[in-house]
């Protein structure tokens, strides 16, 4: 990521965007309530104008815009931007990026439900090829308690209308979100979930600390051999028709990468001989997890 100019942070990126030009199109997230998310609880949710963005884009020297291969929009939920306004950015982008093949963005439902397809389908023809969506869980009782606000139901709808314009689809899942109370219910239903939509990509993220003590205190936190067990449920039980599983953020205690179904016996292979290593080591197997963000 090329720095230019000054961000507004905390500022997060998908791990497949490390290499992205980043603008902030937005500050904080437009859907800022669920109780299990510390990431954007100190902004406030703000569009930035349209000028504000191109001069960022003006301030990058013209002998290196024709390096910058990817963009990706922030903050949080970015799609959320009005259309018009989305529209007028991303010819910016490509009349100043000559070399740019791809513009990545957060979405939320909240994002999805206010585009219809042809709104997405003409973002897709402006390079706007990527969506990183979070769906959390596919278990209805662990979305209300997180206060998602959104049934599992609702978010497949949503995605199919980003599938039906053409884009390409991130979708990401947290191991140990519902706790040890309703784990497997957590877990498989994602599975369902993430198998009935078939994204291009599945994500694995884990529970852990940022901001969200509340919450953490209302569940039994999942130990890390649970976290383990988990992960190994959602493999076993996903069964998309085509689409790259990662468990690669650094918040993840397996890390997992493989396409289904090609790779699907030798991910469940990799799972279970952690499962197994992980059991020898019952005080470490026993333990909640220790990662956590202090930062922002």
């Amino acid at each position: 990521m090329y720095d230019y100019f000054h961000y507004d942070y905390p500022l997060y990126r998908p791990p497949s965007e490390g290499r992205s030009q980043i603008f902030q199109i937005t500050l904080g997230c437009s859907q800022n309530n669920c109780s299990f998310c510390g990431m954007y609880k100190t902004k406030h949710f703000k569009v930035r104008p349209v000028s504000e963005i191109k001069a960022e884009i003006d301030s990058i020297p013209t002998a290196h815009r024709g390096h910058i291969q990817r963009v990706f929009l922030a903050d949080g939920d970015a799609l959320i931007y009005p259309q018009g306004g989305l529209i007028e950015l991303l010819d910016l982008l490509a009349e100043n990026f000559p070399a740019m093949t791809r513009v990545g963005i957060y979405a939320s439902p909240n994002s999805l439900k206010s585009k219809s397809v042809e709104e997405l389908t003409l973002l897709r023809e402006k390079k706007l090829r990527i969506l990183y969506f979070g769906l959390e869980s596919g278990d209805d009782v662990t979305l209300s308690a997180v206060k998602k606000g959104y049934s599992p139901a609702e978010m497949l709808t949503l995605c199919r209308k980003a599938q039906d314009a053409g884009m390409k689809l991130s979708v990401t899942a947290i191991l140990g979100l519902a706790g040890q109370e309703r784990s497997l219910e957590h877990v498989r239903a994602t599975a369902q979930w993430v198998t009935e939509l078939s994204p291009e990509f599945f994500s694995l993220l884990t529970m852990f600390h940022r901001h969200n003590d509340d919450f953490l205190r209302s569940i039994t936190m999942q130990t890390n051999g649970g976290i383990i067990e988990e992960a190994l449920e959602i493999v076993r039980h996903l069964s998309p028709q085509k689409t790259i599983l990662r468990s690669n953020h650094v918040s993840n205690i397996l890390n997992l990468v493989g396409s289904y179904p090609k790779d699907r016996e030798k991910i469940i292979a990799l799972a279970e001989q952690a499962l197994v290593q992980a059991k020898l080591h019952p005080v470490w197997f026993n333990e909640v997890p220790d990662y956590s963000e202090e930062n922002f």
